[in-house]
Order: structure tokens, then sequence, then C-alpha cells
């Protein structure tokens, strides 16, 4: 956060989801199992975006919609999960889409159940989208949000604005909603500012409902933005960049886990945290967790 302190879970985030997101196979979607390069585990294969109705054409590209029957986007795209009754670990890694190195590492070293972020202004959006769903990874958009230092501290031409109405908020939402397709929901990119406004959380969280779409932040909007699919990270792992840092934020989101039934975590792109997460995730599951998606975490 921008004051540094650590976010903090809260109950209403971290509450069980009651029922497990539908099965794309049984709705005639293609999921493919194939081998996996690095973990050993079988890798299912995304369906390839966009899915048929659940999108349409808006001024600057794709828009997603709600699809047939009321299905939405954030249901249509995201992984399949099967509770197995352990408790739940979801991480995010985010900062995808701009070092092209680092955003292939995270994509096929990662396993499928870690989701990943995207950002909006990266070159190529939809091949690295298609490439992560390919490798099993559901996926984010980043969306820039004025942070309380802006535009000191500017996170682009289309960041969302507290000061801004209803009406620009959605305009500006929509061309980022634009960039591609295939993500379920959204995350924040900085925003301290506008994630403490209530007009413009309201203006956001009416335009992603009317869209479908899930809204996961950071840690910094707990609480906050219902009303759609909801979940908050409840530790960043990767604050103090060093191996044996995050080993030990990756234990303590596996107590937090094991006291509440789940657990959500963030991280970012860097090298060094992928390569962490990577090891941690081979480990995981033996000492009796369930890797999750974040799309699982979600409630409305």
């Amino acid at each position: 956060t921008a004051d540094g302190a650590g976010p903090g879970v809260t109950e209403d985030v971290f509450e069980l989801s009651e029922t497990p997101l539908e099965d794309p196979a049984e709705l005639g979607e293609a999921v493919i199992t194939m081998p996996g390069a690095r973990s050993g585990r079988p890798r299912l294969a995304l369906p390839a975006a966009p899915i048929a109705g659940f999108s349409a054409p808006g001024p600057n590209g794709p828009l997603p919609i709600i699809g047939p029957g009321g299905r939405t986007p954030a249901e249509a795209y995201a992984r399949p999960f099967q509770p197995n009754g352990k408790p739940r670990v979801s991480l995010i890694v985010g900062g995808l889409g701009l070092n092209a190195s680092a955003t292939r590492q995270a994509i096929e070293q990662l396993p499928g159940e870690i989701t990943l972020s995207f950002v909006p202004y990266s070159e190529g959006l939809q091949g690295w989208i298609d490439l992560a769903r390919e490798h099993g990874h559901e996926v984010l958009l980043e969306t820039p949000m004025e942070p309380v230092d802006y535009p000191d501290n500017d996170p682009g031409p289309y960041t969302l604005l507290a000061s801004s109405g209803a009406t620009e908020t959605t305009r500006r939402l929509e061309w980022l909603l634009s960039r591609a397709t295939g993500y379920f929901g959204l995350t924040n990119y900085l925003g301290s500012q506008f994630l403490n406004s209530d007009p413009a959380m309201a203006a956001f969280t009416t335009a992603l409902k009317a869209r479908g779409l899930a809204f996961i932040d950071d840690g910094q909007a707990a609480g906050r933005g219902l009303g759609v699919p909801r979940a908050s990270a409840g530790r960043i792992i990767d604050e103090q960049l060093s191996g044996e840092a995050i080993d030990q934020q990756l234990l303590a989101l596996e107590a937090q886990a094991l006291q509440n039934g789940q657990a959500l975590g963030s991280g970012f792109a860097y090298p060094l945290t992928i390569a962490q997460v990577a090891q941690w995730a081979r480990q995981v599951e033996g000492r009796g967790y369930q890797i999750a998606p974040a799309s699982a975490m979600t409630r409305r």
C-alpha cells in the first residue's frame, strides 16, 4: 500500500465459495490436457479467446458482454476448479507483458493454477494472453488507477481518476477493456486515491457488473467494490526482493490458508519471484494444501 502498511485479511473477502465454477468441458468448450513441460503434471489448456457469445464490437475493439443464459465472462474465462477439501492457496503474478523474457518465464515455468495479470499497454497483449491460456493460466487485466501522488506518479494516459464522473470513468475503462479478450476480471495497478473514493468505485463497479467481470485487488480495496465477484489479496509476497523473504511470505500465506481455509497472495513478475514461486508450487501440495486459481477465491 502507499503508506507501507500491509493489507489486512477481512472475513468477508476470504469466506469460502459455496459452489465451484462450472467446468467448460461440460459446456461444450475445448479443454485440452497436455503434458506439462516443467512441472511433471498434466497441463490444462484453456479454451482459446474469444469464446463465442462473450464479446461484442466496441469503438476501440472487442468488449466483454454477458453471454447466453446470463453466463458471464468471469465464469467463461476462469480456470475450472474442483476443491478437494484441503486449504486453498492462490497467487497472482502481475506486471506481465512489458518484459518479454519475464512474461514467457512466468507463463512457461509456473503451474497453470497460478493466475497471471497483464499490463493493458503491452505490445502484443492478445498474443501473450493466448499463450498464457494455452498453458492453463487464467488471466486478469491490470487497470491503472489514480494514486495519492498523481500526477507525479502517473500510471498512463487511461488512468481511472477519482475526480472523473461516471461517463469518463466508463469511457476510459472501455478503452482498457478493448485491448484484448480472454480475461475473467480486472485487478488494480496503484489506485490508493481512486480505490478510496466512493463515487469513483461506484462507477467502476457498475461498469464491471454490466460487463460480467470480476475484480481482484492487491489488498488496498478489501471490503470495497462489492456487487461483482470479488477478492482481495491478503499478502504481497515480494515487497522485500530476496529469496529468503519471498519464501517466508509464501509460508505465511500457507499459515493464513490453514487458519481461514483459503488465502490469496500477489507478486510482481521479477525473475526471482517467478523462480521462488515455481519452486514453492512444486512442494506446497505435498504439505497438504491445494493451489487454486484466483477466480476460485471470488465471492459476490
